[in-house]
């Protein structure tokens, strides 16, 4: 890292698994060393205490927020959609600490980066619903991975994505198209209100959205660009983008405090 000043302080929601005294609060590597190197950023678990947890608080101490994916999805009762099929993976405790802290995050200008599940839990948190089975919709493609493959192969570019022109993701890719890798069941069904459709697939699955009128840096991807992030180049761009409005933040709440320690003084 180049920066003189202390790395932004970048939330990571933690995905909570198990219950009783050995349950645990767990977050992937790979999203953490991208927020490290692709942010440049200092990556803080959040763990998944619902409730329990200040989320404005939390909000105030955080320069970021990225969600992260998960093998979980988010529960359909948030967007009043059908009940899921047995053996269908979620995380309760996730979604009542990501839900809110996503709507906190956006007011209090916190820079959000939001991936895979968090992408489909900022549309469900801003009022939108999933598709719970895409590849069951008709004309969807399987946007699923082959678990049985190596891991490596699980991640290669699957499918192309077109970019909004003029938009926001845009901005910062500069190009009118991207191949993505492709490792979600999930995807958005109705668009929330306050989002913007930053790009589709093909098959027209919304692949990257926007908050047009909040305050920072808000912008959600459906693929993984945590992968490797240093090693394909839309990858770091995005995460130099993120790192760069987090750094801004940090800035501008160091120079809030002066002030407000100046003011203080007798």
């Amino acid at each position: 890292m180049t920066q003189s000043a202390p790395p932004p302080l970048i939330g990571l929601p933690a995905c909570h698994v198990g219950t009783g005294p050995f349950a645990t609060h767990r977050v992937g590597e790979k999203y953490a060393e991208a927020v490290l190197l692709g942010a440049e950023g200092m990556p803080v678990i959040v763990p998944a205490f619902g409730q329990r947890l200040d989320i404005r608080a939390l909000v105030d101490r955080l320069d970021g927020l990225m969600l992260t994916g998960s093998p979980s999805n988010v529960d359909p009762r948030h967007y009043d959609g059908p009940a899921f099929r047995k053996g269908t993976e979620r995380d309760t405790d996730r979604d009542a600490t990501t839900l809110p802290l996503i709507r906190a995050a956006i007011a209090a200008g916190c820079p959000l980066l939001a991936i895979c599940r968090g992408f489909q839990e900022l549309n469900v948190a801003l009022g939108g619903s999933l598709h719970a089975y895409l590849h069951e919709v008709p004309g969807r493609f399987d946007h699923r991975s082959d678990k049985a493959r190596p891991m490596d192969e699980r991640y290669e570019p699957a499918h192309e994505v077109t970019l909004t022109a003029g938009g926001a993701f845009h901005a910062i890719q500069d190009t009118e198209r991207l191949m993505v890798n492709s490792l979600h069941g999930q995807g958005i069904d109705r668009l929330a209100p306050s989002l913007a459709v930053e790009a589709v697939a093909a098959d027209g699955t919304i692949e990257a959205v926007s908050v047009p009128d909040a305050p920072a840096f808000a912008i959600g991807v459906q693929w993984h660009p945590e992968w490797r992030v240093l090693d394909v180049f839309h990858h770091r761009r995005l995460f130099a983008a993120f790192g760069a409005a987090s750094r801004m933040r940090a800035a501008m709440r160091t120079s809030d405090d002066r002030l407000r320690a100046v003011a203080a003084r007798p």
